[in-house]
């Protein structure tokens, strides 16, 4: 996301991330790119941390604000309610907050297909944050839009990205059931339609990107398996955990 904002020439951009790892390493590779009249900033902070969104936004005039700060693992938070609600809910609560207050142009959050009608807890935290920012559309000037999708392809934590892993280590492929499906794009395009949505925005939306058609996990599986050179079942086993 960062990297397409950039192509469009800000004046200024300003990142925000709690991994100072990945905080770094983006940083290092945004300075190429990033041209003289663009000023990059990069700021090691937690999105929860009223004083220290305040002092950001008290420094800096912001426009937009693409949020996409959340905990998305939905094994994981099953049994992490505390920090899905901290991270997802009250960390957009925040920031939201501080959009209002600051009279911010626009705020984007980047929501998932899992809150529609959430059946785990990543979803109804995601889906409490969307309401969270329509209702808080209706107190100051500051346009707030929702863009939801599904899985994106190469992202740290993607089914993929595990499948690869397996493979590596000979399998097995561990799928939930056998006839689970998936959403999918690219991080290129999650990105572009993110742009989009909010130029097309007029405040208080729910975009819904078109993923096209479900993908089947299993079948995903047995494909990455093929193209490995393996055999499915001889060589590379694919296991089915339950949901």
């Amino acid at each position: 996301l960062c990297r397409q904002i950039l192509s469009q020439r800000p004046q200024r951009l300003i990142i925000v991330d709690t991994s100072e790892y990945y905080l770094f390493n983006l940083e290092r590779e945004l300075r190429l790119k990033c041209s003289s009249s663009c000023e990059l900033i990069c700021r090691l902070m937690d999105v929860g941390d009223q004083k220290a969104v305040d002092d950001l936004f008290n420094r800096y005039r912001v426009d937009t604000i693409f949020h996409a700060a959340a905990y998305k693992h939905v094994p994981i938070l099953e049994g992490q309610i505390r920090e899905a609600a901290k991270n997802n809910v009250l960390g957009t609560y925040t920031m939201a907050r501080a959009a209002l207050k600051h009279q911010v142009s626009q705020f984007v959050l980047v929501s998932t297909d899992k809150a529609v009608n959430p059946t785990n807890v990543m979803g109804a935290s995601k889906r409490i944050a969307e309401r969270l920012c329509q209702a808080l559309g209706n107190y100051g000037s500051t346009l707030f839009t929702v863009v939801r999708f599904g899985n994106v392809l190469g992202s740290r934590g993607s089914v993929v990205e595990i499948f690869k892993s397996q493979l590596k280590k000979g399998g097995p492929l561990t799928v939930t059931h056998p006839n689970v499906t998936r959403f999918f794009m690219t991080i290129p395009e999650a990105s572009q339609l993110i742009l989009q949505a909010a130029c097309l925005s007029s405040g208080g939306e729910i975009y819904m990107l078109d993923m096209g058609e479900p993908v089947s996990i299993r079948y995903l599986a047995e494909q990455m398996i093929k193209l490995s050179g393996k055999e499915i079942g001889t060589e590379v086993e694919i296991r089915f955990t339950g949901l």
